[in-house]
C-alpha cells in the first residue's frame, strides 16, 4: 500500500486529535516501518489495519466510523495534490465516473508497484448511480468516505445505500442525488 495513504492518515490523526495519539498508535504497535513513512514508498496493509484498531481503542470510536473520516479527510487531501483530477467536474457522479478510467490510469502511470482498487459505476438516471468497489484491501469503507467527501466538495446532497461486504473488500453503494 502506498505511503501517501499512511502518512495522510497520521496527519489527519495529529490534526484531529493531537500529535500525542499519534505517537501513541505507532508505540502501541509493532511495526515493521517502525512508524516510519514517506508518501512514496510501500508499507504493508496491515500496519494501517493496526493503527486504526490503536486508534479505535483509545478514542473510543469504532474502526468503521475512524476509516470513513479517514476517506473524507483523504478526498480533501487529493484535492490538493492532484487538483487535475478534478478539473473540468462539477458533480459527484462525473467525478466517481473518472476514477477507473482516468485517475487510476494516471496513478499507475506514476508507480507501477500501486495496487488500487477498482470503482466501476453506472449510471442508472440522472439522480441515480450504483458504484461497485472491489480491493484487495478491506477498505470499502474509505471508499463510502471518498464519496461522502466528493458529495460535500461538489456541493451535492448524495444519499448513500451500501452493500459492504462481511471481509471489507467488496461493497455496492447505490447512490442517489437529493434535491
Amino acid at each position: 500500500m502506498k505511503g501517501i495513504i499512511f502518512t495522510e492518515f497520521l496527519e489527519m490523526v495529529e490534526s484531529t486529535f493531537s500529535p500525542a495519539v499519534a505517537d501513541q498508535i505507532i508505540e502501541q504497535n509493532e511495526l515493521d516501518s517502525n512508524g516510519i513513512y514517506t508518501s512514496v514508498g510501500n508499507y504493508n496493509k496491515q500496519e494501517l489495519l493496526k493503527l486504526v484498531t490503536s486508534l479505535s481503542n483509545i478514542v473510543d470510536i469504532s474502526v468503521d466510523v475512524l476509516v470513513k473520516e479517514y476517506g473524507k479527510y483523504l478526498l480533501t487531501r487529493f484535492l490538493v495534490y492532484y487538483p487535475q483530477f478534478f478539473e473540468n467536474l462539477t458533480t459527484t457522479f462525473d467525478f466517481l465516473d473518472t476514477i477507473d478510467r482516468h485517475v487510476h490510469v494516471e496513478v499507475e502511470k506514476l508507480y507501477t508497484d500501486v495496487e488500487l482498487p477498482s470503482f466501476q459505476t453506472k449510471r442508472l438516471s440522472d439522480t441515480q448511480m450504483q458504484m461497485v468497489y472491489h480491493s484487495s484491501n478491506p477498505f470499502a469503507v474509505l471508499a463510502e468516505g471518498l464519496i461522502e467527501g466528493a458529495a460535500e466538495h461538489f456541493k451535492e446532497n448524495i444519499s448513500i445505500r451500501s452493500d459492504i461486504s462481511d471481509d471489507h473488500q467488496v461493497a455496492t453503494f447505490n447512490l442517489t442525488l437529493v434535491g
